[in-house]
C-alpha cells in the first residue's frame, strides 16, 4: 500500500461502495419512510450478490498484489520461511483484505438462510473487518511519524466511524441517521485513501521542506527541519478540515436531490388525500347542517312573533 496506486486503487473500492450504500439507503428511507430499516449491503435488479461479488474480487486482487505480485521474489517470506521486516505491512494489509472477503463470503451464505438473526450477524461482520481495518492500522508496523502518519491518523478516525455507526446499527436498525453516516464514512475512507496517496507520492505536491526517502523498498516523506515537518503537519490538518466540510456539504446536497427525485410523487398523494379528506369534512357538515333545518321546521314549539301578539305554525294554519 506505500504508493500511489496502493492507495488510490482500495480507496476508489471504498468510495464505490460508499456512494452505492449512500444511494441505496436514501431511497430506502425516501421511499419507505415508516417501514425502513437498514440494510449491511444492497442486490442489484439483475446481479443480486454483485456488490459483495466486487469486494470478493477487490480483495482477492489486494491479497495477491501484496503477496504474491509486489514482493521481488513473487512470496513474501525469507528463503528460511520467516517475514522480512520490509514485508510485514504487506501482511497487515493482506490481513485486512482477508477480513472483508470473509465478510462478503458469509454474507451470502448467511442471505441464504431463514433466520432472524441474518441481519444482525451480517452487521457483526462488518464491524469485526472495520475493528480489523482500524486495529491494524493503529498498530501499524511502518514508522508513520512524520507526514504520512498524520495522513493515516485522519483516515483512522473515518475507520473508527464506520465501527462505531455499524455496531449501532445492529441494535438501532431503523436509524436512518446512522446508516447514513455509516455510507458517508465507508466513501470518505475511499476518498481520503486516494487523496492520501496522491499527496504523498507526487513529487510536485510533496509539501515544501519535504522530499520523498527510499526506506526498505518504498518511499517515505521525510522533512529537512522541524519547521517544514510542522507545517506539513499542519497543513494536513487544514485538509482534512476541509474535506470533512466537502463531504459534509456532498452528502446533504445527495440527500436532499434525491429526496426531490423520488418524493415527486408522494408528495402529490398525499395533497390529493388532503383534498378529499376536506371535501368529506364538507359534506359532512353539510349534512348535519341540512338535518338540523329539518328537525328545526317540523318541531311544533316554534313560535311566529307578529307585533305584540304571538302566534303558534298550528294557528297559523287554522
Amino acid at each position: 500500500m506505500g504508493s500511489l496506486v496502493g492507495h488510490v486503487a482500495p480507496g476508489f473500492a471504498f468510495l464505490i461502495i460508499g456512494l452505492w450504500h449512500l444511494f441505496n439507503h436514501i431511497k430506502l428511507h425516501v421511499q419507505n419512510p415508516n417501514t425502513y430499516i437498514s440494510q449491511t449491503w444492497f442486490p442489484t435488479s439483475k446481479f443480486k450478490y454483485l456488490e459483495l461479488y466486487i469486494i470478493m474480487v477487490a480483495t482477492t486482487t489486494s491479497i495477491s498484489m501484496e503477496l504474491f505480485i509486489l514482493p521481488d521474489r513473487h512470496q513474501p517470506f525469507d528463503p528460511d520461511g520467516t517475514i522480512p521486516s520490509n514485508h510485514l505491512h504487506n501482511f497487515e494489509h493482506a490481513s485486512i483484505s482477508m477480513t472483508f472477503f470473509v465478510y462478503a463470503v458469509f454474507s451470502i451464505i448467511l442471505d441464504k438462510i431463514e433466520n432472524k438473526a441474518k441481519s444482525s450477524l451480517t452487521q457483526l461482520l462488518a464491524s469485526i473487518a472495520f475493528f480489523q481495518e482500524l486495529l491494524l492500522f493503529h498498530l501499524h508496523s511502518t514508522d508513520h511519524t512524520g507526514p504520512e502518519g498524520q495522513y493515516h491518523l485522519h483516515f483512522q478516525i473515518l475507520v473508527f466511524v464506520s465501527l462505531s455507526t455499524t455496531l449501532l446499527g445492529i441494535f438501532i436498525q431503523k436509524s436512518f441517521v446512522i446508516n447514513f453516516v455509516r455510507s458517508l464514512s465507508i466513501f470518505s475512507q475511499g476518498l481520503w485513501n486516494s487523496f492520501m496517496g496522491i499527496m504523498l507520492w507526487t513529487p510536485s505536491l510533496v509539501s515544501k521542506g519535504c522530499f520523498l526517502n527510499p526506506e526498505d523498498g518504498h518511499k517515505v516523506v521525510r522533512c529537512y527541519d522541524h519547521e517544514s515537518l510542522h507545517r506539513a503537519l499542519s497543513l494536513i490538518n487544514i485538509f482534512f478540515s476541509w474535506f470533512i466540510i466537502i463531504v459534509t456539504i456532498f452528502g446533504v446536497s445527495l440527500y436532499l436531490v434525491l429526496t426531490k427525485f423520488y418524493d415527486g410523487d408522494f408528495k402529490v398523494r398525499y395533497f390529493s388525500l388532503g383534498i378529499e379528506e376536506k371535501e368529506k369534512e364538507k359534506e359532512k357538515e353539510d349534512h348535519v347542517e341540512k338535518f338540523n333545518n329539518d328537525v328545526e321546521s317540523q318541531n311544533p314549539n316554534n313560535f311566529i312573533h307578529v307585533g305584540k301578539k304571538t302566534f303558534s305554525s298550528l294557528d297559523i294554519e287554522r
